[in-house]
């Protein structure tokens, strides 16, 4: 089937044609609600902040491009992902939530629950962070508030933040790709006509090379990113046959996927906090009194500023290391070997129990070091193809390139899902 086909069906379908146009529909309503700032902000001075701090503008990424004029939805869904990630690892080490996450449907939405609930304090601290530094910022950006004023702009960010993270569930509920994800994919490409216009109005004859250098990298690096997210090793796995009563089961050969990237985008994220956090605190400390804080404060941000040699290695060796960190929660090679072993699975060669788990433990170690290296390429990418080829206007970064190409793969895999399980009930 033809794509040409496959969206000819699409839009004859009732069902999915207002399922896509639903979510498209809050997506406009997430993208309109972005462009309703906060009374009291001086946007011009704002955006020229941005402008001018680039360690902000990965803050902006999870905004959904908010966060440039202080909407309504400043905060973006950051806190409801920081929230995630929290239980995710708590799940692991807490033996309360780990049986929990086991349950099934009904523990997970224990867990979804305990999740929004976190979402709400980490929303108020994240919106009275951005608060204080934009005013230390002395641009004028917000001027003096009462603590009446503080509230409320707090409330409204938090709110904003719960608006959006509804939006991207009832998004999920439609089954037309994850909504969070969708949400900061809408923030990413919307940004991209501002790059294009910027570069159009800069651009000279002599640029004409390197915009066409810049557009070769793109598309190597989408085609390697699509490569990488794709790329996975099958694990052959036998099924021994089982009589039961007078009829037999099983007897059939199968095989178990491994991800060469199983930690998706999640590494990024760990290490964008951790990158920025040096940064942020400096910021903060170069209004201080002593002579001394304002120095170190100049130095790390010297350190730190995300062009620099030192940033570059440090957003590397995180993004790396977190891989193989978060594989190692999420990746359990004894129950999976456990599992295959109740199931009458076993990978030919090998027996089953302990020789299954460390073989695929072993296997996972040898591919994740491409994933984590991949990984960790496409994070440094902006710093490596500004110089190159002098287009600092339309440079995205490492972690919006895979957030957009991860979610334009897993919707369209949805939306095919959904026209294969109607192809099944018109058989």
């Amino acid at each position: 089937m033809t794509w040409l086909s496959k969206l000819v069906r699409i839009f004859k379908d009732k069902e999915l044609r207002k399922k896509i146009l639903f979510v498209l529909g809050l997506l406009i309503i997430f993208r309109l609600a972005a462009h309703i700032p906060l009374p009291g902000i001086d946007v011009v001075a704002l955006r020229n902040f941005f402008s001018d701090n680039s360690i902000l503008g990965l803050l902006n990424i999870f905004s959904g491009g908010s966060l440039t004029n202080f909407s309504i939805v400043a905060l973006g869904i950051g806190p409801y992902i920081t929230s995630s990630i929290i239980f995710q690892l708590l799940a692991m080490i807490v033996p309360k939530l780990e049986e929990m996450s086991k349950e099934g449907e009904s523990g997970q939405k224990k867990i979804n629950q305990y999740t929004r609930l976190l979402t709400v304090p980490l929303a108020m601290l994240s919106g009275y962070g951005m608060i204080k530094l934009l005013q230390q910022s002395g641009r004028g950006i917000i001027g003096q508030l009462t603590t009446f004023d503080y509230l409320t702009t707090v409330i409204i960010l938090t709110s904003g933040t719960i608006f959006l993270m509804w939006l991207g569930e009832l998004i999920s509920e439609k089954k037309i790709g994850n909504g969070i994800s969708l949400i900061i994919f809408a923030g990413i490409v919307s940004s991209i006509p501002g790059a294009i216009q910027r570069t159009a109005y800069t651009f000279d004859t002599t640029q004409v090379i390197n915009i066409a250098a810049f557009l070769v990298i793109g598309v190597l690096t989408v085609a390697g990113v699509v490569y990488i997210t794709e790329g996975q090793r099958n694990i052959p796995v036998s099924y021994a046959k089982r009589v039961r009563g007078v009829r037999m089961y099983g007897g059939f050969d199968s095989h178990l996927p491994l991800k060469v990237n199983q930690a998706g985008m999640i590494p990024i994220i760990f290490a964008i906090s951790l990158i920025m956090f040096p940064s942020l605190i400096a910021q903060l400390a170069l209004r201080a009194e002593s002579d001394i804080i304002v120095k170190i404060a100049e130095l790390v941000q010297r350190l730190f500023q995300p062009d620099g040699l030192v940033y570059g290695i440090l957003y590397f060796i995180l993004v790396v290391a977190f891989t193989y960190f978060y594989t190692a929660i999420i990746f359990h090679p004894q129950q999976i070997a456990e599992n295959l072993q109740k199931q009458g699975g076993f990978v030919p060669g090998m027996r089953p129990g302990h020789q299954t788990a460390d073989y695929l433990g072993n296997v996972s170690s040898r591919i994740m070091l491409a994933g984590a290296l991949s990984l960790g390429i496409v994070a440094i990418l902006p710093l490596i193809i500004g110089p190159i080829t002098g287009v600092s206007s339309m440079v995205i970064s490492g972690a919006s390139l895979l957030i957009v190409v991860s979610v334009v793969i897993e919707t369209v895999k949805q939306i095919e899902s959904q026209l294969e399980m109607r192809n099944y009930d018109e058989f």
